[in-house]
């Protein structure tokens, strides 16, 4: 039970993060590589401003901050031109030293002696799995109310129609720039807070926590559309989050029985994203030589003697 809530607790704090590529990679169709900084932006901020005393003001800065990154990639890309993945890469690239900054020069920073968002809820509330549970829940929840609800506004469906189709969205007199980088922005500050929640229930920050994030937002993605598939917002962000669940509970029972190393995590995200994107390609050339063997039969079935 112990693993079962670890794992559950964990799925739901990543949930946000997953919720933000859902985002992205969805809505905007954008494929958008900040996030490996972004998460560690929302780490470095939440443990540092956390060691000042302020936990819960700590995730509010996070969260600002990790929209700030969505903007500049969003800038580089509408502004300079510069190509979607190359403007993720240069932005996460750039965080890098930008999170060392923040930690004071530190690859790591602990926040064991200070006050955290869950150490608050535990004094007020208690210490048990359950309540861990509903507070790592209480975010999620949060995010589940607003972000069908914002995507439903006139600001939320032009981004919407910006991913779907960038020239109607122009010749629509919306200025599709300005979209795509609001809506980078709400995806990454869902990425910052994701981090800044999991420094405070890890207890440290890391400036290498962010490496290979997106692999992992995208596995909790598919895994959810490949149950509920593909469907309205409000279904795709739940889908987003029960997904993020599945993963980790997936990974800590393997881990459990020794399926795996520790070490062939990140590799088995990266099977389960290729499996799942190419599964339709493969799925199509099963029935295209199903189709080409019953051509052959029948032919040779009418042949003449």
């Amino acid at each position: 039970m112990i693993l079962f809530f670890g794992s559950l607790q964990l799925g739901l704090l990543y949930a946000l993060m997953a919720i933000g590529i859902y985002i992205s990679f969805r809505i905007l169709n954008t494929p958008d590589l900040t996030v490996d900084g972004s998460f560690a932006l929302g780490m470095a901020v939440t443990a540092v401003i956390t060691a000042l005393g302020h936990p819960v003001l700590a995730l509010f800065i996070a969260l600002i901050l990790g929209a700030i990154a969505g903007i500049a990639t969003g800038v580089l890309q509408t502004k300079f031109l510069i190509h979607p993945i190359l403007s993720g890469i240069l932005v996460m690239t750039s965080l890098y030293t930008v999170n060392l900054a923040i930690m004071g020069g530190k690859s790591n920073v602990s926040v064991v002696m200070y006050d955290t968002y869950f150490t608050l809820m535990r004094t007020h509330f208690g210490d048990s799995q359950v309540i861990m549970t509903l507070f790592c829940a209480l975010p999620v929840l949060l995010l589940l109310l607003a972000i069908p609800l914002f995507f439903k506004t006139r600001l939320g469906l032009a981004i919407r129609a910006t991913g779907d189709n960038e020239d109607m969205v122009r010749a629509s007199s919306i200025n599709s720039n300005v979209t795509k980088c609001i809506g980078l922005a709400i995806a990454n500050a869902c990425v910052a807070l994701s981090g800044g929640l999991i420094s405070h229930y890890q207890m440290f920050a890391d400036v290498g926590s962010g490496s290979g994030m997106v692999i992992i937002g995208l596995a909790s993605v598919i895994i959810g559309e490949t149950i509920f598939g593909k469907h309205s917002v409000g279904v795709g962000v739940t889908s987003a989050v029960i997904g993020s669940v599945i993963y980790r509970i997936i990974v800590a029972f393997a881990l459990k029985i020794d399926l795996f190393p520790s070490y062939a995590l990140k590799l088995i995200s990266s099977v389960i994203v290729i499996l799942a994107l190419s599964g339709p390609s493969i799925k199509y050339s099963y029935h295209q030589m199903l189709t080409r063997r019953e051509v052959r039969r029948h032919s040779k079935a009418n042949a003449p003697d």
